[in-house]
């Protein structure tokens, strides 16, 4: 058919419903092209995939050896991690993404890079040797409903331990650190030195600040006059790798499940492990605000890119002495850098690091780069201008959603609100479901008297214990406020803010289970509800 035969159709206009889907079509249309254009991938990242955009809030746990990283998840999870070991030497020697799955089980680094509905294909060029250290923990969690973490292998100390890898370590560090939304720094508290590799992929971090949070775990090993120097000590060794006047925010506390070995700053430690989270639990709600920032610093680093390799090829001569003008031009990349940024108006803080950036230029064909094309220039210059600023009130529209919802649920932060334990409401009503089953003889039966002993020494009101004199009691056992809070939380069965004589004894019992090590039920099963509150739940039924 001529084109005279033909209707002029307008294609109709896209329509976004959400933020995640506006940046994944803004940049497929306005960025990608530009990327491809210009070789981007081959000196910064790879290219976003949907899985990029789609995927849950990830935390990135990085430190080094021994310093309770495996520990501090498991804390979070209250769950095993399938696959994982934990020990004073150096156990973890793999990257492990934990992520929720209906069935428990280990999937391979090969395996998950073909997975197109995970978001790490573009793993793929770190290699054999990397995807050999790297896998997926799947595993039936409510935190991990809401987010996924990465445990990273413990950092170690000496050229000779860097070498054996077999792979880029800081690279996959800082891979990551591109695509998580919060990246926690662990320390022990026995160990504040930062070793050469250590000081690598800290380094590696950079230009991720704001998504860098720094834990001093283990902090009850030691009394507060130690504790404070070994803070100062730690502020000292940060400001020297970091390289910046502002002061990172450090929490202190002592992250897994067991009694606290010094309690002289439980108080402390309670309030610093309720800011930490309480920002973890922000980030569902906060995700897509940190996708939109990141594609706009993505944008910006591309627009520098381009001006680079395009400045870069004007220079280059069209026929003789290419290889010498070629190595006067890298040794010349921080001049250039300066014209390109006073040429146009670039902010400093936009460009690559220099170094780096003349290293990579060694390997690449400089009559290969492409000079500018400014309908590419165009669409990413209105990316950053208009475009971002459209969605903008989607964005506020999806966060008033998300502040209606109680972000991450489950695990410990299961016991940070709960009873006397918690800062707000003590006594909050919670809906219980009825149990059947009353015939089960109730396991906590042969220690009652035991038990009770203490329950009458301790002063009751009318047959019940206050929350703030079972609170002083718990305490004593030394178990985080976490746990207590999830102890208290299955102890009270009538959810009326005290504990009787028999909800006093379950308490204890669970206490008394907790301290051999073993975990604690999510719901009481039958067996551990006391007789009257069995027949009490029949009869509200």
């Amino acid at each position: 058919m001529s084109r005279w035969g033909r209707k002029d159709v307008k294609k109709a206009p896209e329509v976004i419903r959400t933020v995640t889907e506006g940046l994944k079509s803004l940049y497929r249309k306005k960025l990608l092209p530009l990327e491809q254009y210009y070789g981007f991938h081959d000196f910064h990242s790879p290219s976003l995939e949907d899985a990029d955009f789609d995927n849950k809030p990830m935390v990135l746990v990085v430190g080094q050896y021994s310093t309770g990283k495996t520990t501090f998840i498991k804390y979070l999870l209250e769950q095993e991690i399938p696959g994982s070991r934990v020990g004073p030497e150096p156990t973890t020697d793999c990257f492990t993404a934990i992520m929720h799955g209906d069935v428990e089980g280990v999937i391979p680094g090969n395996a998950l890079i073909v997975d197109p509905n995970k978001p790490f294909r573009k793993l793929n060029p770190f290699g054999n040797t990397f995807l050999n250290r790297f896998q997926c923990a799947q595993m039936p969690n409510q935190v991990l409903e809401s987010i996924s973490i990465i445990d990273t292998p413990g950092i170690l100390s000496g050229a000779k331990q860097r070498v054996s890898r077999g792979y880029d370590f800081p690279a996959v560090l800082r891979w990551f650190a591109e695509r998580v939304d919060r990246i926690i720094l662990l320390f022990d508290a026995h160990k504040l030195e930062i070793s050469d590799e250590f000081s690598e992929a800290i380094g590696a971090l950079k230009g991720n600040e704001d998504k860098l949070r720094v834990v001093l775990n283990k902090a009850d090993m030691v009394g507060t006059q130690q504790l404070m120097r070994v803070y100062g000590a730690l502020m000292w060794s940060l400001g020297k790798v970091f390289n910046t006047p502002e002061v990172l925010r450090v929490y202190i506390g002592s992250f897994w499940s067991e009694p606290l070995m010094v309690t002289d700053n439980r108080k402390l430690f309670e309030l610093e492990e309720e800011d930490l989270f309480a920002d973890i639990q922000n980030l569902p709600r906060n995700a897509a605000l940190r996708k939109l920032n990141d594609l706009v610093k993505r944008a910006r680093l591309v627009r520098v890119h381009a001006h680079i390799i395009s400045y870069l090829k004007q220079e280059m001569p069209s026929v003789f002495r290419k290889d010498n003008k070629k190595k006067n031009l890298i040794y010349q990349l921080p001049v250039i850098f300066s014209k390109i940024q006073l040429q146009h108006n670039i902010s400093a803080g936009d460009f690559p690091d220099c170094a780096k950036m003349q290293e990579q230029l060694m390997v690449h064909d400089f009559t290969k780069f492409k000079t500018l094309k400014p309908n590419l220039m165009a669409a990413l210059d209105e990316l950053l201008s208009g475009d971002i600023a459209k969605l903008m009130p989607l964005l506020r529209q999806e966060e008033l959603e998300a502040g209606e919802q109680p972000g991450v649920q489950g695990g410990a932060f299961l016991g940070t609100r709960a009873g006397p334990f918690s800062e707000g409401d003590p006594f909050a009503e919670e809906n219980g479901e009825g149990c059947e089953g009353e015939e089960e003889d109730w396991v906590v039966t042969k220690d009652k008297p035991k038990y009770d002993e203490i329950f009458y020494n301790l002063a009751p009101n009318e047959g019940k214990l206050s929350g703030t004199k079972a609170k002083d009691w718990m305490v004593s056992s030394r178990l985080p406020n976490s746990v207590l809070g999830r102890i208290w939380k299955l102890s009270d069965v009538d959810h009326d803010g005290m504990l009787d004589d028999e909800e006093f004894a379950l308490a204890s019992h669970l206490i008394e289970v907790k301290l051999e090590g073993h975990g604690l039920p999510p719901e009481l099963p039958t067996r551990l509800i006391p007789p009257s509150k069995r027949r009490q739940k029949g009869s509200d039924a």
